[in-house]
């Protein structure tokens, strides 16, 4: 198997790098999805930038939720450039290949960051419970001090939480395959070419155990925050205060359903139902596509972003 190493005098392999296989299609097919993709890229990069910009600029946007909002925003662009741009050298490329280190520094940063943004979603849900159902306690609680502590935690914790999975797939035995089809290195699919060489279930569970105890501990929190949150709305008694708190909401909402709704079909339950290949679009919409929605969604339904936003752009 030319790019891998026989290991002693086994008839097994050592595999020293991947290939991704991506979308196969014709070469006129691969390009067209190249700029497709570096358009969707940049445009990420462009609107996250922008939510960055507007919250650092705009003194009335100096607040725990816009806060929260911009961080958010920066672990987008981070989140993007941990599989995008390796998916558009791949698009150019005819070996689609990428190194056993590349491999699973790729996985430690890719779910690093898709935990924090559990985590960040987690907390901005917090922010939304207090400042609707707690108002007259949430100066006291939701001070910036605070708020720079729960961004740390975020970032802190979502880079701890992936660590034991990761250490424990660099102690596997990869002997061939190394064909992934997929579009970056997943943990399922390194699992699967692992458990061809041993029986791995130790290392399955842990990986599934943690995997979906961190999506339905941040999942189900949320639920319960937006759950109170109803609640305390349907006692206002104006069509004003439901519409502020329609527009408060709405937008963390939208965002919370078009990431868990993608990941869940991922990860929670990998190939039930789902035609072959399916697995590859879910990953890429919460991926790639809700990193691009994102911008557009909080901006859509808050004046005061809208505002900030259409300064910054018209500086530039």
């Amino acid at each position: 198997m030319e790019g891998n190493t026989l290991r002693g005098r086994n008839t097994s392999y050592e595999v020293t790098y991947f290939i991704l296989l991506g979308f196969p299609s014709r070469w006129e097919i691969q390009i067209f999805l190249f700029s497709m993709f570096f358009m969707t890229y940049i445009l990420t990069l462009f609107g996250n930038m922008a939510i960055m910009c507007a919250v650092h600029w705009d003194p009335r946007l100096h607040t725990p939720m816009y806060i929260l909002l911009a961080n958010f925003s920066f672990l987008e662009i981070w989140y993007v450039n941990s599989d995008v741009p390796n998916l558009l050298i791949n698009f150019l490329s005819m070996a689609k290949t990428i190194s056993f280190t590349g491999c699973l520094l790729q996985l430690y940063f890719f779910f690093s960051l898709g935990t924090t943004e559990c985590l960040f979603l987690s907390i901005m849900a917090y922010d939304q419970f207090l400042a609707i159902c707690r108002p007259l306690h949430y100066p006291t609680i939701m001070t910036t001090k605070f708020c720079y502590r729960l961004v740390i935690f975020c970032w802190v914790y979502g880079f701890l939480w992936f660590l034991i999975p990761v250490i424990l797939i660099t102690l596997l035995p990869f002997c061939g395959p190394n064909v992934i089809d997929d579009f970056l290195c997943d943990l399922g699919p390194l699992l699967a070419l692992a458990s061809a060489c041993v029986p791995i279930p130790g290392t399955v569970l842990i990986c599934g155990t943690m995997s979906s105890l961190l999506i339905f501990s941040t999942f189900f929190y949320i639920i319960s925050s937006y759950t109170l949150v109803l609640r305390s709305v349907m006692q206002v008694p104006s069509s004003a205060g439901w519409k502020k708190a329609f527009s408060t909401c709405s937008s963390h909402l939208a965002v919370v359903c078009l990431f868990y709704g993608s990941i869940m079909l991922t990860y929670v339950s990998p190939g039930s139902g789902q035609p072959e290949g399916m697995q590859k679009f879910t990953k890429l919409f919460y991926s790639v596509l809700t990193p691009l929605f994102n911008p557009v969604i909080y901006s859509l339904r808050n004046k005061e972003m809208k505002d900030a936003l259409k300064k910054v752009l018209g500086d530039f």
